[in-house]
């Protein structure tokens, strides 16, 4: 049964979201179709670059990606503060750089308006700082404009995307980096590469390139950072970059059946840390397992988000504390 987008996704309760988009009428996102030869790898590039577009308007953040033929993943982080803090003119430069701002709140810019017109402008600009830290509308900006591309392209009318994209709230940091690992995985589960590091569609690529980059920052700002220690930071993913690497490193070796190795004997720092039971985490990490339900996290966590988005109960990819 399909669920309305307000028992999905609730900011109150947790900021991060595992979000899905996939193509229909066997169209390609990214990649050679292998029936007509065609190649659409510079499609890509389309995504990537309007999710850095979107990192500079929105108040959201990436905190993973990857971009296959015919689907993608993001994880998701919203950052309300943030968007609460923005002043009158951030609110409507940033909305002007993805929609026309009428001549009225132009005016209102330059001291030109009435009474009656400055409330109207005020409640726009409340309506605009909302829904700039709103996952609904920063997936239309983005399937939206692939879709009108990409339907250029291919000189055809018509869907691109699914009806609606796939939407999976993450309840806990526990959540948060099974999820990234999942995502980061994508194109060695699909035995496109052999190591993680080697598909160039997918965040931990952009990452190490980043990090080997003499200014990272000003590559791809709209990546949201590991933190730079274990004690947590402001505007961070609670997570080195370090231990990520040796998690995702552990994991796929332990998943992948052509691997003779398996880190099984030293259990990567991270996992001891958050008390995440093993055998739970590698099995929610199975192909398709985490991608299933409405929820990614610990188990403690579900029932409370059920009662806050008014369900009985929530399933999905839910590990099990230590």
């Amino acid at each position: 049964m399909t669920l309305p987008r307000s028992q999905l996704i609730c900011p109150s309760s947790t900021p991060n979201y595992h979000c899905i988009g996939r193509c229909v009428r066997r169209a390609f996102l990214c990649g050679e179709d292998a029936l007509t030869g065609k190649d659409y790898s510079h499609r890509k590039g389309w995504v990537l670059a309007r999710l850095a577009l979107l990192a500079e308007v929105f108040t959201i953040e990436l905190c993973a990606y990857a971009v296959m033929s015919n689907h993608y993943h993001l994880v998701l982080h919203i950052n309300h503060d943030k968007a609460l803090s923005l002043s009158h003119d951030e609110v409507i430069s940033r909305w002007g750089r993805l929609f026309r701002v009428p001549d009225m709140v132009k005016c209102w810019q330059n001291s030109q308006t009435v009474a009656a017109q400055n409330e109207q402008v005020e409640k726009l600009l409340a309506l605009w700082r909302q829904r700039l830290c709103d996952v609904s509308w920063y997936m239309r900006c983005l399937n939206e404009h692939i879709a009108r591309q990409a339907n250029i392209e291919d000189g055809c009318k018509g869907r691109f995307w699914e009806g609606r994209f796939k939407s999976q709230a993450i309840l806990d940091k526990e959540g948060l980096l099974a999820c990234m690992i999942y995502v980061d995985l994508n194109p060695l589960r699909a035995s496109l590469v052999a190591t993680p590091e080697e598909s160039a569609d997918v965040s931990i690529h952009q990452r190490l390139v980043e990090s080997s980059a003499p200014q990272p920052e000003a590559d791809h700002p709209w990546l949201l950072p590991f933190a730079r220690s274990a004690d947590p930071e402001p505007d961070c993913l609670p997570y080195t970059l370090q231990d990520y690497l040796l998690l995702l490193d552990w994991t796929g070796r332990v998943r992948r059946s052509d691997k003779r190795g398996a880190i099984a004997a030293d259990e990567p720092p991270i996992l001891s840390r958050l008390g995440i039971e093993r055998r739970s985490f590698l099995s929610n990490l199975a192909l398709k397992q985490l991608s299933r339900g409405t929820v990614i996290g610990l188990v403690t966590g579900a029932s409370a988000f059920a009662r806050l988005t008014s369900r009985q109960s929530v399933r999905g990819g839910l590990l099990r504390p230590s």
